[in-house]
């Protein structure tokens, strides 16, 4: 087990995801051990992190309730959530998840399987949650990115790139779509996550993901007021060769080299995206 690196007081995951066999015991994902918001709480005091953003996994689906206990669970005082809704949500359904500790909705559709909502609900539902100050969260591919570019301009809320925006491997800030993520954050508009290594590594864990550097470091030289850092917990994607969290942190240390700077990302930039005191 690798030894966690030093955090700045107050220092954030902002994507993680935690799953409860409660509220669906149907679904696989839903049935990890060591993938609960215990679990996770147990791990965050190893890691010394304060402060978490619980985004809705897959196996969830629109049932936010899982999402909902996990905020509670870590305290609602340094916890935020990132729910799935789809148009059919109520206004007062989404009044009482921002209660809840919900501060934006996700749009995962890098694939079809087991998406619970569509493309076609996004700009509705971003014009719904403005007034609440919430934001959009993607995860796309870069192609979708570049492909649905008038409609990012067109949206009236906040968005955030989840998983550095999910560059092509050998690509990366050479892309079209690093260009349109660009833009946005330049306009005041959008957010990137660094999060996610392994989606964009080939040489994978035995490499240190050490392909996705450049892309990292892209990110950080272009937009460092613009940044959240996030774990991934519990690693869903990487069943056969799950990484230690604690190497997360030491990715952002090489790609962050200034402490000052990394700071910034973990403390201070999700104070002013997520709304922590």
């Amino acid at each position: 087990m690798q030894a966690p690196p030093a955090m700045p007081a107050l220092a954030c995951d902002a994507h993680l995801h935690a799953f409860d066999p409660r509220f669906a015991p149907e679904a696989p994902q839903a049935m990890r051990h060591g993938a609960t918001a215990a679990d996770y709480a147990a791990l965050r005091k190893r890691l010394g992190l304060a402060r978490a953003v619980i985004v809705q996994p897959r196996a969830h689906g629109t049932d936010n309730r899982a999402t909902l206990q996990a905020i509670s669970h870590l305290g609602a005082a340094h916890t935020r959530g990132i729910a799935v809704v789809r148009p059919d949500v109520s206004d007062s359904q989404l009044r009482a998840l921002h209660e809840g500790g919900i501060r934006g909705i996700r749009f995962s559709l890098h694939s079809d399987r087991d998406a619970a909502v569509r493309l076609d609900m996004l700009e509705p539902l971003a014009r719904r949650i403005a007034a609440l100050g919430w934001h959009v969260q993607l995860h796309w591919l870069a192609g979708q990115i570049v492909e649905q570019q008038a409609l990012l301009q067109r949206l009236p809320c906040t968005m955030v790139f989840d998983h550095m925006a999910r560059l092509p491997v050998g690509v990366g800030s050479t892309h079209a779509a690093f260009g349109v993520v660009r833009d946005l954050v330049q306009q005041g508009r959008a957010w990137v996550k660094l999060s996610g290594p392994y989606l964009n590594s080939d040489v994978g864990l035995a490499g240190g993901y050490a392909d996705s550097d450049g892309l990292a470091r892209a990110w950080v030289r272009e937009a460092p007021q613009r940044l959240v850092w996030g774990s991934d917990w519990p690693h869903v994607t990487e069943t056969a060769h799950p990484p230690d969290t604690a190497l997360m942190l030491a990715l952002l240390e090489r790609w962050i080299p200034d402490a000052g700077q990394r700071a910034r990302v973990l403390v201070e930039n999700p104070i002013a995206l997520y709304g922590f005191e």
